[in-house]
């Protein structure tokens, strides 16, 4: 497997997702990720700490060309627990759990980008703002409560099928509710 494609591809999902949900300063994104299904093996089962340093390399310039936070879900080993910097976590009022990930409990993306960050801490829970899900993990459990799917141009990571979503804040009201304020309803006389 290429790592210089794979790092391509996942920077090409990453930034299709930023402009369409509007990542910048003190937004999340959640990456959750197999990479033994990026390899075409099943889940779990063949984990790569190439493919996770190929991977992490790619998120993270779009990332730091755009200012948001990234939170990484472990493996369903630790509960989907999730990595994040200390510093995101206290200013998202988090609550900090103990554990390490590592490749055979939290997977190797986990596990690696644990590695990497400056002051990672673990999570239990988050509402992040979009969500990139590579392999099948299931990252809905991570996101704001209205969930919209992005179609990325790229629908593979590897062999690895993606999918992605932007939230959105919930419509209320009912057949009276205006969502835009314009210069026919902006009056209140």
């Amino acid at each position: 497997m290429d790592l210089d494609v794979l790092k391509q591809q996942v920077k090409t999902i990453v930034a299709e997702v930023q402009q369409s949900a509007k990542l910048g300063a003190g937004r999340l994104l959640v990456i959750g990720c197999s990479t033994s299904e990026v390899l075409g093996k099943q889940i779990g089962k063949a984990g790569s700490g190439e493919v996770a340093a190929a991977l992490y390399s790619g998120i993270r310039e779009v990332q730091e060309a755009h200012g948001f936070d990234v939170a990484f879900q472990c493996c369903e080993h630790l509960n989907r627990a999730l990595v994040i910097e200390r510093t995101s976590m206290e200013r998202l009022g988090l609550d900090e759990v103990t554990v390490v990930p590592v490749p055979t409990a939290g997977g190797a993306m986990a596990a690696y980008a644990y590695r990497q960050l400056k002051d990672p801490v673990m999570v239990e829970h988050i509402q992040a703002h979009a969500g990139i899900d590579i392999g099948d993990t299931f990252i809905g459990m991570h996101l704001r409560h209205v969930a919209v799917p992005i179609r990325p141009s790229l629908r593979q990571i590897g062999e690895a099928h993606v999918t992605a979503a932007q939230t959105r804040p919930k419509l209320i009201g009912g057949s009276r509710a205006v969502y835009e304020l314009t210069d026919a309803n902006n009056s209140c006389s």
